[in-house]
């Protein structure tokens, strides 16, 4: 497979942790110029800097995705840097706070669709903005096997994941004539701190579930990266506006 990203440069959201730092390590292993963005400043300093130290081609931006001026420089930044953006995985979300619908808030709506659905709307605005005018490009944004079913007690986090099903194929009907493919993935139990989260970091519980999955396990924030990379790739050049689901059997067991 052609999964080289030789001269290309590539853009990761929510880069600090788990399925975003996986992501960023394997483009720059790939050979791309890489942008670690998250609002956690100073681990991202430190990831991208050990990427660096690895003989890789990296930098860090402080990003929150929920404030559109913040994108709108952070796409003027890689852009100033590197002259072009081919590829990004617009990774960054949060979980939300466990309630019933009509106990939820409307300072939790506004923080997790913020983050999840608006900050994936701002970030392709601005990658779509470039990108268009070089003529080429792909995007995947990160929404979850919770865009394809409900969970009682996040439905803030299932909307915005719904949301960014319906955001992905939109943008990718708008802009595939332009050279541009816009993808997403549908992650299912990955080993990360947001699946912990869910449970409220009980590890037996969270154990229990992790065994549930039809592949007896919870997945690796690597195999999330090796889909992602593979839908930037030309490997996946007929593939448009899809949303590739990993969850180890998840959502078709009974």
């Amino acid at each position: 497979m052609n999964l080289s990203f030789e001269n290309k440069v590539a853009l990761v959201t929510g880069a600090a942790s788990g399925m975003g730092l996986a992501t960023a390590k394997a483009f720059a292993e790939a050979g791309a110029a890489v942008v670690l963005a998250d609002f956690r400043e100073e681990t991202l300093k430190a990831e991208a800097q050990r990427l660096i130290a690895a003989g890789h081609k990296a930098i860090a931006i402080r990003c929150d995705v929920s404030d559109e001026a913040q994108v709108a420089a952070m796409v003027d930044r890689i852009v100033a840097k590197f002259g072009r953006l081919d590829a990004a995985f617009n990774n960054a979300g949060v979980m939300a706070h466990i309630a019933p619908t009509a106990d939820s808030t409307y300072e939790e709506w506004e923080r997790v669709i913020g983050i999840n659905l608006r900050g994936v709307w701002s970030c392709m605005k601005y990658e779509l903005g470039q990108m268009q005018g070089q003529g080429s490009g792909a995007i995947v944004n990160n929404a979850s096997v919770g865009a394809l079913t409900g969970n009682p007690g996040i439905g803030s986090y299932i909307a915005s994941k719904h949301g960014v099903i319906g955001l992905t194929r939109t943008a990718a009907l708008e802009y595939v004539k332009n050279g541009i493919r816009v993808n997403a993935v549908n992650p299912g139990l990955i080993d990360t701190q947001i699946a912990r989260d869910v449970v409220s970091g009980d590890e037996r519980a969270y154990g229990e579930i992790a065994k549930s999955v039809p592949i007896g396990r919870a997945g690796r924030p690597e195999e999330i990266a090796s889909a992602v990379l593979w839908l930037c790739s030309p490997e996946a050049s007929y593939v448009v506006g899809q949303a590739l689901t990993v969850d180890g059997g998840m959502t078709i067991a009974p």
